[in-house]
């Protein structure tokens, strides 16, 4: 058995709980700008101390408002400062936040707040608590409900002026590490959500030894960053508490859509982001150039990025003409990327799904060093991270202070440490399902390399065996597939069927761009797309790029282009963008059995 552990570098401290991370960081720094707020066009600060002052009012409120230490409060809302505004609030009142994710149905918010027996629940919007009304004559315990958008936090800042200072500080010492800081809801890929209890010492222990191993990221002087990602997601959620204990401004972008211009006015020095954000922002760099009459250019920017990224990192000598390429791209290419995304971004934490060497190096090579990660809920998110002065483009880091990473026999990924969650809510036979020998099992399939970089190659329930007995990992070929342009999503099937095949999404945002760069109507519809001789001839040559990466057996057949799109509102993807596997199995069973209903036609691979 295979076994990296890191012993922590801070000195654990079973006492403490995640309120002190914010007490400290004020005492250190009270003027500090620790988050930075939408002011026009323009950002304004707020310092450590008035973040705490803020906290501490609203904590009051919820004090008024009858919220007693330990109950459950649900939270529905995006990612905004009033998030991290209230999920402090709470901590000081002595209460235990449950986050909910935006796009969750009713029937989810019902069981969320049924099983983790909620007594309160915020949300930001009117669509929001249109969702909870739907449900709430079946949540008895949900005896107050907030709603942003309708001044409930100046509100409860107003009831909570009669309650005495000393109160807060007497509820926010109660909790010490052992106790239960949140309680939050897988996303829910394989099936019904399970609450994961996180204790203050998995948040407080993770975020201490983290800033430690990640100074470079953010204990520098001027760290900054713009959350997007939900922090409703424990990733978002353990970097906002990363930020104040470290020190680093934040910013929140909630519309993705919005988000460049959010990164030209704030100029971060690092993002948080997951692989489809960065697949992205490649993807339409390529077609702006290409609509510019460029593609050619960036394409071979593109290639010289990557070669330059491989070289230094093998330790190699750069070729001279490599370097004037390098040089000249470096003005007409990478410089202009990283200034649309604020010029200021020298690290990018990602997680989630692989990334991919290929995005790896390129944006490397643009001064942009993309740490790559791994964790779950469960693991309070990073379990592995790759490292400031020490990253291997394709892994995602060796195992991070104060955590154990080792491969069981049959090569699952197991997990013990400071990170690693207390229970599975109101679930015992989940949580003794859980583990294995004290080690959390993952249910990822990885290798290490020498040093102990891990290496992720898929799920272990998602690992297909076709009737010839070829074991395949989907994402080897999802992975690259997916990287092209006009494609959304995939899933590779094939699971005790004679060869390989794949339902591919195509990717809505980027369609019509490069039908109008082909010199085909930009708005032909994802119908009409799925059945043009053109699109499928460029799905085809991404799937021959991804065949060449596997063996003539785990290649990939046939292939349907569906004339719709999996979202988190089809109930096909997670809040993360994650596929929900098991259930496009079952609502595309028809497509999947006229694959193999029918002799293969075209195809890259010889059947022979």
């Amino acid at each position: 058995m295979v076994q990296f552990e890191v012993p922590a570098i801070v000195p654990a401290d079973p006492e403490a709980n995640i309120t002190d991370l914010l007490v400290k960081r004020v005492e250190a720094t009270p003027d500090l700008a620790l988050f930075s707020v939408p002011d026009g066009d323009a950002w304004r600060d707020i310092t450590a101390a008035d973040f705490q002052t803020a906290v501490i009012a609203l904590a009051k409120g919820f004090v008024a408002a009858g919220i007693q230490p330990g109950e459950k409060v649900g939270f529905l809302a995006r990612t905004t400062y009033e998030w991290t505004l209230v999920d402090f609030a709470l901590f000081y009142a002595g209460a235990v936040m449950v986050p909910i994710y935006e796009t969750s149905s009713p029937a989810q918010i019902q069981w969320i707040l049924e099983d983790s027996g909620a007594n309160a629940l915020l949300v930001e919007s009117a669509d929001h608590f249109a969702k909870f009304d739907e449900v709430r004559g079946d949540l008895p315990l949900v005896r107050e409900v907030w709603q942003l958008h309708l001044g409930a936090i100046d509100t409860l800042t107003a009831a909570g002026t009669g309650v005495e200072d000393a109160e807060i500080e007497r509820r926010r010492n109660l909790a010490v590490g052992s106790d239960i800081a949140t309680l939050i809801y897988t996303s829910g890929s394989t099936g019904r959500p399970k609450g994961c209890v996180l204790t203050h010492s998995n948040f407080v222990e993770l975020t201490r030894n983290s800033a430690k191993s990640l100074d470079k990221v953010v204990q520098t002087k001027g760290a900054s960053t713009v959350l997007f990602i939900t922090t409703a997601h424990v990733f978002a959620r353990f970097i906002s508490l990363l930020n104040v204990h470290a020190g680093v401004r934040t910013g929140h972008q909630p519309d993705t859509k919005q988000l460049l211009s959010a990164l030209g006015t704030f100029k971060p020095t690092f993002l948080l982001a997951v692989p489809r954000v960065f697949e992205k922002v490649y993807n339409s760099a390529e077609q702006k150039a290409e609509a510019g009459g460029k593609g050619k250019i960036f394409r071979a920017a593109a290639a010289a990025a990557i070669e330059h990224s491989r070289l230094l990192e093998e330790g190699k000598k750069i070729p001279f003409g490599l370097k004037i390429k390098f040089a000249l791209f470096d003005k007409l290419v990478y410089g202009k990327l990283r200034d649309a995304m604020g010029g200021n971004i020298q690290y990018a934490v990602s997680g989630s799904a692989p990334l991919g060497p290929r995005l790896g190096h390129f944006f490397h090579s643009l001064g942009v060093v993309i740490l790559e990660g791994y964790g779950l809920t469960e693991t309070t998110a990073p379990a592995t991270v790759n490292l400031a002065d020490k990253s291997k483009i394709g892994t995602v880091g060796p195992a991070l202070p104060g955590v154990g990473v080792r491969l069981a026999e049959d090569g699952e990924i197991e997990v013990k440490g400071i990170n690693v969650f207390k229970e599975y809510w109101n679930n015992p036979e989940a949580t003794a399902e859980a583990f294995h020998d004290g080690w959390f099992r993952t249910g990822d399939i990885g290798s290490f390399d020498s040093e102990g970089f891990l290496t992720v190659t898929g799920r272990k329930k998602e690992i297909i065996v076709t009737a010839g007995g070829k074991n395949v990992a989907p994402a080897a070929l999802e992975d690259p597939i997916r990287a092209n342009p006009i494609v959304g999503q995939v899933v590779v099937v094939g699971d005790q069927k004679p060869f390989i095949s794949a339902l591919i999404t195509l990717d809505p945002e980027m369609l019509p761009t490069w039908l109008g760069n082909n010199g085909l109507s930009a708005d032909m519809s994802l119908a009409d797309a799925s059945t043009n001789e053109a699109v499928r001839a460029e799905v085809q040559r991404a799937v021959d790029i991804a065949n060449k990466n596997v063996s003539r057996a785990e290649s990939i057949r046939k292939f349907t282009i569906l004339d719709s799109e999996w979202t988190e509102a089809s109930g096909h993807l997670t809040p993360k963008m994650s596929i929900k596997r098991n259930v496009i199995m079952s609502d595309f069973a028809d497509q999947v059995s006229a694959i193999y209903d029918e002799p293969v036609k075209t195809t890259n691979v010889p059947l022979g």
